[in-house]
């Protein structure tokens, strides 16, 4: 569907099961530029080097979790308007205000529907251009 003349935007996968990323860039190949990392720390250091359209960020992760990181990012000032979906498999009503409280923008839960996701990203992603400012 990416039809902006090869254009792919570039959505960053922060997981630390190879498993679920391995499932995440099955899912957006196609249509994306899928970049993982298995930690909060790797994930700064990816945002900080590469134009990222959309964060994928789970909950349940060793050293900085998830909802730490989101709040970290949320606090940067270039990455304030940045669409993060916390992908996680916590399911229940307060872990998805915990995570709004944090700056996610949305929250999916595991297992996923892959359609679902491509779904979400799309209404974060889909307008964008290459050189857009967003």
């Amino acid at each position: 569907m990416s039809s902006d003349l090869g254009y792919q935007a570039t959505i960053l996968a922060v997981d630390d099961s190879v498993v679920m990323q391995e499932l995440i860039k099955r899912v957006l190949a196609v249509d994306y530029r899928v970049l993982v990392s298995d930690s909060a720390v790797d994930a700064l250091s990816v945002l900080g080097r590469e134009k990222v359209a959309l964060l994928l960020l789970d909950v349940s992760m060793p050293g900085i979790d998830g909802l730490e990181f989101c709040r970290t990012v949320r606090k940067l000032p270039q990455f304030e308007a940045l669409p993060i979906i916390m992908l996680t498999a916590r399911d229940r009503a307060f872990d998805k205000v915990q995570g709004r409280l944090a700056g996610a923008s949305e929250y999916l839960t595991k297992p996923f529907d892959a359609t679902q996701l491509r779904q979400l990203i799309q209404k974060f992603v889909g307008a964008q251009a290459p050189g857009s400012s967003s």
